[in-house]
């Protein structure tokens, strides 16, 4: 444990932003998930909706800082990529 006072208050910061980018990390599989789903059933509106749901939960988790502005704009990409394929 740390002696010092901004050492305390860094390990109350450190834990509070790690459980809140596990949160987002895991919302934002779980959204890409539905979308791959929808997109290897088939169901082309399903997908398009998802799509939007994944790319706005990305766009939110850069401007957080839980993942890399390139990480999520490679991801959009992708999933864009792919739902043009199945038009």
């Amino acid at each position: 444990m740390p002696n010092i006072k901004s050492q305390e208050k860094r390990m109350r910061k450190s834990e509070k932003q790690r459980v809140r980018n596990r949160a987002v990390k895991s919302t934002l599989k779980t959204k890409i998930r539905t979308f791959e789903e929808a997109h290897l059933a088939g169901d082309e509106e399903a997908a398009r909706l998802a799509f939007d749901d994944a790319s706005r939960a990305l766009d939110k988790a850069v401007s957080k800082g839980v993942i890399h502005k390139n990480k999520a704009a490679n991801k959009k990409s992708r999933m864009s990529r792919a739902l043009a394929s199945s038009d």
